[in-house]
């Protein structure tokens, strides 16, 4: 069964806690839609950001789902932006999310800014501190 935006919404803002994302983050993406983009823990909205914040309406738009937030790394294949989400189908809701501490393994599309064919969804590692987030694998 397909999601309204508002579940959809209401399922970010449920993981978004599991997280522990710092609270403040949260409430600007609960009031405001900001998403935001973790460096290593730091959190940065993205609307400061006009490419990442195209790129992340852009995915949104194109496979119907919703970003709740992002990580940026540099890595061997490239620069990457990882765009955690929630799908359309609430089937899919069961395997957003598997915790262990605080680390956590998420669904995400990540973009190899570096090298597009290489951008894909799948499953990544983050690891939660301090109110931000960051990938580990």
């Amino acid at each position: 069964m397909a999601a309204t935006k508002e579940q959809r919404k209401a399922k970010a803002i449920e993981i978004m806690k599991e997280l522990g994302i710092y609270t403040d983050f949260i409430k600007g993406y609960e009031q405001n839609d900001y998403v935001c983009m973790y460096e290593r823990y730091i959190g940065f909205w993205t609307f400061q950001y006009p490419e990442l914040e195209a790129k992340m309406k852009e995915i949104e738009s194109r496979y119907d789902c919703t970003v709740y937030a992002v990580t940026h790394e540099y890595t061997e294949f490239g620069e990457l932006y990882d765009f955690l989400i929630v799908p359309k189908y609430k089937g899919d809701w069961k395997y957003l999310i598997h915790s262990h501490n605080n680390e956590h393994t998420v669904s995400a599309y990540v973009w190899n800014k570096t090298d597009e064919i290489c951008s894909e969804f799948g499953d990544i590692a983050v690891q939660s501190a301090c109110g931000g987030i960051r990938r580990i694998a």
